[in-house]
């Protein structure tokens, strides 16, 4: 697993406790977006569709230190938009491994090398390095040639010098297991510590709606990968339920609130992929949302989600209440064929609601009236 001992054991232990005091919802992972501003614009990509006023907006140290103390989760990724855009990213890290948190920064690695003198290697810090697939798909994925190989040079560089250095990948319908598995191969000899791997979501204002993958090609093209893994054996950030579940042999529900999003506008209800509200503070996210409106099975917007995001924490909690079907899972390995699990039926989901554009609109008359983000608007000039 590419999951160091340390965090593997302190994790748990959180999760366990979680557990044995009887709470059904927690967070596990805090997604912090300081900023949505980025130096690329990926085809499938949702998170940047925002006019300048807001893209020009950061979360402040003091905000994203008061949003950590708030969650408690014990992991926290700091994402966007490109957070190495943030001028203050070195003291969000500081700050953040202060508090005792493993710290995960995802970058496209553009200005990787520019900028990590900033840093130091650290048992809590690690790089996630997004490079969806080799040198073609990924300078494909992200609308840019040249960006795979800045991207390997960064890695190179940052576990040169000593950093613990992961990569993040998004599958799209246009993959290929045979590349796929090749990929893999090839970060591995890279030296990275790990592969976090996911679907796409299928982000309703990302530029091209043509390759999200539904459920079944999902599962059936991780049983395609998985099936060629070889001699070189890979190492996931995510649990082996996980994997398995992307293999289309578990039914699970996803558990949003186990990836809290925290960003300009608030904390982001639902979930990290899914903006349908706001709520002013982490105890309204987890109090007042009404869960049982979202995921899959309840809320057309999520019929084809598979993502992480939504589902490693359900994996995580299902290991930890069902130790037994963990081990026999790990012991089995990921089944490549046979039957596959029951998916979750979708005649009871409800119609997608269509909100971004009023968030957007609420959000620009409170620039425009130098209001912060959760002060009322009723006044606002237009």
């Amino acid at each position: 697993m590419g999951i160091p001992l340390h965090q593997a054991v302190r994790v748990g232990a959180y999760v366990l406790k979680q557990h044995l005091v009887g709470r059904k919802r927690y967070p596990l992972v805090l997604m912090m977006e300081p900023l949505f501003r980025c130096n690329l614009a990926c085809a499938g990509c949702g998170k940047i569709d925002y006019p300048a006023a807001i893209l020009n907006q950061r979360l402040s140290v003091a905000e994203c230190m008061e949003a950590i103390d708030e969650c408690g989760a014990p992991v926290v990724v700091f994402a966007g938009g490109e957070p190495l855009l943030h001028k203050e990213i070195d003291q969000l890290v500081e700050g953040a491994i202060a508090r005792k948190k493993y710290v995960i920064v995802c970058t496209n690695a553009l200005l990787l090398e520019k900028k990590m003198d900033l840093f130091k290697p650290n048992k809590w810090f690690s790089w996630s390095v997004h490079l969806d697939g080799d040198r073609e798909d990924h300078d494909k994925s992200v609308c840019q040639p040249g960006t795979y190989d800045r991207a390997v040079a960064a890695i190179k560089e940052a576990k040169r010098r000593g950093f613990r250095t992961q990569i993040n990948t998004t599958l799209f319908n246009t993959a290929e297991p045979d590349r796929v598995a090749a990929f893999f191969d090839d970060v591995m000899k890279l030296g990275v510590d790990g592969i976090t791997v996911s679907p796409g979501y299928a982000y309703e204002r990302a530029p091209d709606q043509q390759h999200f993958l539904n459920r079944n090609k999902t599962k059936e093209l991780f049983r395609g990968i998985f099936r060629r893994q070889g001699k070189v054996k890979w190492q996931f950030t995510q649990s082996s339920m996980f994997l398995d579940f992307l293999a289309g042999n578990q039914t699970f529900h996803c558990t949003p609130w186990g990836m809290p999003l925290r960003n300009y506008f608030g904390w982001q209800r639902p979930c990290y992929l899914l903006g349908e509200g706001y709520a002013k503070t982490f105890k309204e996210l987890m109090e007042d949302t009404d869960w049982d409106r979202y995921g899959t099975g309840n809320y057309e917007k999520c019929a084809d989600c598979m993502v992480h995001s939504g589902f490693e924490a359900t994996a995580v909690g299902e290991s930890i209440r069902k130790p037994w079907k963990a081990a026999a899972q790990a012991m089995r390995g990921i089944r490549t064929e046979g039957p596959m699990a029951p998916d979750i039926k979708l005649d009871n989901q409800r119609p997608a609601e269509y909100v971004f554009s009023r968030h957007v609109e609420q959000a620009m008359k409170r620039i425009k009236a130098g209001k912060k983000p959760h002060e009322d608007v009723a006044d606002a000039a237009d």
